[in-house]
């Protein structure tokens, strides 16, 4: 399913066609003083061990030059690689110990079975990175990290989505890894997560994200910007972008979005902004089937129904069987 290729232009109502490297490319100035794309990664691994459909690798990459990015790696138990590989995003919800523990542990508003055991169960690795102020790299709050950032010309957000994707980088490196086979997912400020890096960089073949197409627009129109925390915000944004034509970076690749329509974090009426732009942009880009979302009379958690909807659109885009 991954023949699609990335398209120089898109087609939007207000502009005909825009340069979707010159549009990446100015998104990712709005990301504040970030180090170099160019500077050398390196990786430790601190210990592995055998759990029940993987092998676990914990690491330590230095992938900023500043401030050491612990990290989970799982690889399939009963499958060969080079291996379809997902960089998982972990979700905020104030609980800032859990961070790239998501992906082995689970979450309580993800469903029963952690990722990392349902992945790898059908033959696809995947990575988790703790964020700035999460897990291992808690030490200095959520606001102290922002605040400090902002005053040197920073954005925390920016730093967070360098890091993710320098861990791209480190992904592309490894043996183990299908380089042709790499996607991201996430809910919550991982959902949020998927679909900037996804826009930012086209080694990634396969975006889904959960709970977490969030309209900024309507967001404000809601009075909804006190239920997101201060990572979530990016100044001068909306100068530039709304969240379409973020996601909108992303076309033709496949993209699957899953929504609560009773979710307060994610204004519905903004959903369907959203979802009319991409349906356009897909189209344009005779690719209408690889835009996907689906609505759910839910609020903000994950269920069996879209758990299944994620195995079915990972099986179809990745070419891998269940059996």
């Amino acid at each position: 399913m991954l023949e699609i290729e990335d398209s120089s232009y898109f087609f939007s109502k207000e502009v005909p066609f825009v340069n979707v490297e010159k549009r990446r490319n100015q998104l990712y100035a709005l990301l504040g003083d970030l180090p170099s794309k160019d500077r050398s990664i390196t990786s430790f691994k601190v210990g592995e061990e055998v759990r029940s459909t993987y092998i676990l690798e914990r690491l330590v990459l230095h992938l900023n030059g500043t401030n050491p990015v612990p990290a989970f790696f799982v690889r399939p138990l009963h499958h060969n690689g080079p291996y379809p590989t997902i960089l998982f995003n972990h979700s905020h919800g104030g609980k800032y110990e859990l961070g790239k523990k998501e992906l082995i542990d689970g979450n309580s508003y993800l469903y029963d079975v952690p990722y990392a055991e349902e992945l790898t169960s059908i033959g696809i690795a995947a990575m988790c990175i703790d964020s700035w102020g999460f897990g291992e790299r808690m030490g200095k709050s959520e606001n102290e990290l922002f605040k400090e950032m902002i005053l040197n010309g920073q954005v925390l957000w920016g730093n967070m989505v360098y890091d993710h994707l320098r861990a791209i980088d480190y992904l592309t490196s490894r043996d183990d890894v299908d380089t042709n086979r790499i996607g991201t997912m996430g809910i919550s400020m991982g959902s949020t997560m998927s679909w900037w890096i996804a826009a930012l960089d086209t080694r990634i073949k396969v975006c889904i994200d959960i709970c977490g197409l969030v309209d900024y627009h309507s967001l404000i129109e809601d009075r909804g910007l006190e239920g997101h925390a201060i990572y979530f915000y990016v100044p001068n944004l909306l100068k530039h972008f709304s969240t379409a034509e973020i996601n909108a970076l992303i076309a033709p690749r496949p993209h699957l979005s899953l929504q609560g329509d009773y979710d307060r974090l994610v204004p519905s009426k903004g959903v369907d902004r959203i979802d009319q732009h991409l349906k356009t942009i897909y189209f344009k880009a005779g690719a209408s089937d690889a835009w996907k979302l689906f609505r759910y009379p839910i609020g903000h958690f994950e269920t069996a129904e879209m758990r299944e909807e994620i195995k079915a659109f990972l099986q179809e885009q990745f070419s891998i069987s269940f059996s």
